[in-house]
């Protein structure tokens, strides 16, 4: 990616130092973008001098541009975004230079490596955590993809297990299981092209459902294992969390807008109108009134005033196989990752098509688990090590508006938290810290991790 401009790009795409920010609570002001295919939404926020989390501007717009998780018009998802990014500055009197984005774009793709490094017998320091995250990271590289997450979740100091951070702890050889998340090169080019066009910085990239965990799960759920299913408009994120820590995560190509399709097709109206069908009067559950219920239907092609009626169990019958085919690409996903037992027996749904009446007595039959709605908190805690939780606490989400407090913003929400610093592991080591060039820098290098 040296052809693209060194601003338009995050640390985790160019293998760069991240900013300081990353690795700590920031301060002043900071902004987060999520970038959907029916909705984009920016939020700004500052940390207060009591770890509290305060937002300062909400914005959103009616996604443009934007189709499966990744941009499909440039221009058109710049006003988007440039619309959204401009009602959050006006509302928080300030300007952004950069944001941190949602990871949609690229198809995501989570992978786990054990990665082994020498210590020989004297105490583990930064510098080998370094060392082994970038020895996992150049086992992780692939052609034509970019690494956005290298989360190392635990390690292991010869034969003890479970360790948390390993600094100072006396071993031989130092392991870990290091959760690895990736894109498409060329799809995140796009978007660091777009972010530039609106004269912003991409700070982070953070795996949407990782975001949208961050914003719905609770401590126990975290720690005991549960999957979090965040149904956007053009895509559904999944991601498995247990022991505190994000174990997996996918992306399947199918949404809300997919069922608003269906309608659309299957009864020949337009896409408006099928969309408020479905927010209206769409369930995933037969009712014993569906066959009486007669629905206004506005024909394509139509004049205005010619308006069909049809049951509202048409609806229902179009709703119901998309839902299904849905919950099912789910379950073959979380059978296929190897993590059916870890994930537990749990299941948080959220993401706007969440919504819709009856998804969740059909995904807990499918999936076979016990199935709860998410939606953002205003009591947002930080998971992961005690150090980190000795470090930040737990911070309250202050100012939050009503209208974000819904199922369809819990990414954007998470990203919030996870750019004031919750949800990471080792956040005070720099896995990419500059070493000195050269051959001296190297012997330099070699002395000090082995004295």
């Amino acid at each position: 990616m040296n052809d693209m401009p060194r601003r338009v790009l995050p640390p985790a795409i160019e293998a760069m130092e991240p900013p300081a920010r990353a690795r700590s609570r920031p301060s002043g002001t900071f902004g987060v973008l999520d970038i959907g295919t029916t909705k984009i939404v920016c939020i700004i926020g500052r940390v207060e001098s009591d770890g509290g989390l305060r937002v300062l501007g909400f914005g959103w717009q009616k996604g443009r541009g934007v189709r499966g998780g990744g941009i499909t018009d440039i221009e058109d998802a710049e006003r988007a975004i440039r619309a959204a990014v401009g009602e959050a500055e006006e509302m928080a009197g300030t300007r952004l230079r950069e944001v941190t984005v949602n990871l949609s774009c690229g198809q995501p793709e989570s992978r786990l490596f054990n990665v082994q490094w020498p210590v020989g017998g004297r105490a583990v320091n930064e510098a080998d955590i370094r060392r082994l995250l970038q020895e996992g990271r150049a086992r992780a590289a692939s052609d034509g993809r970019e690494i956005i997450h290298a989360l190392p979740l635990t390690f292991t100091a010869d034969d003890t297990q479970g360790v948390v951070d390993p600094r100072g702890l006396y071993c031989e050889t130092l392991t870990t299981r290091l959760h690895v998340v990736d894109a498409l090169s060329t799809a995140l080019r796009t978007l660091g092209a777009a972010m530039a066009r609106c004269d912003l910085d991409i700070a982070e990239l953070v795996s949407a459902p990782m975001a949208a965990g961050l914003a719905t799960l609770v401590e126990d759920e975290k720690q005991l294992g549960a999957t979090v299913l965040d149904m956007g408009g053009g895509t559904t994120g999944m991601a498995v969390f247990a022991e505190g820590q994000l174990l997996h995560t996918a992306q399947l190509p199918i949404g809300g807008v997919h069922v608003t399709n269906d309608i659309a097709r299957g009864l020949s109206t337009p896409v408006a109108h099928a969309e408020r069908l479905k927010t209206l009067y769409g369930s995933a559950q037969s009712s014993p009134d569906d066959e009486r219920e007669m629905l206004p239907v506005p024909m394509v092609g139509e004049e205005e005033h010619q308006i069909a009626k049809v049951p509202r169990s048409m609806v229902v019958n179009i709703i119901r196989p998309r839902l299904e085919e849905t919950f099912e690409m789910v379950k073959e996903r979380l059978d296929g990752s190897g993590l059916g037992r870890v994930a537990g027996t749990r299941v948080v749904l959220t993401g706007g098509a969440s919504q819709l009446s009856g998804a969740r007595e059909m995904a807990s039959r499918i999936l076979g688990r016990t199935v709860r709605s998410g939606k953002p908190s205003r009591e947002q805690r930080a998971f992961g090590t005690s150090r980190e939780q000795r470090a930040f606490g737990t911070s309250a989400l202050r100012d939050l508006p009503d209208s974000a407090c819904g199922p369809a913003f819990a990414t954007a929400v998470g990203l919030l938290a996870w750019a004031a610093g919750e949800g990471r592991s080792l956040h005070d080591i720099n896995p990419e810290a500059e070493r000195p060039g050269g051959w001296v820098g190297r012997i330099v290098n070699f002395l000090r991790e082995r004295v």
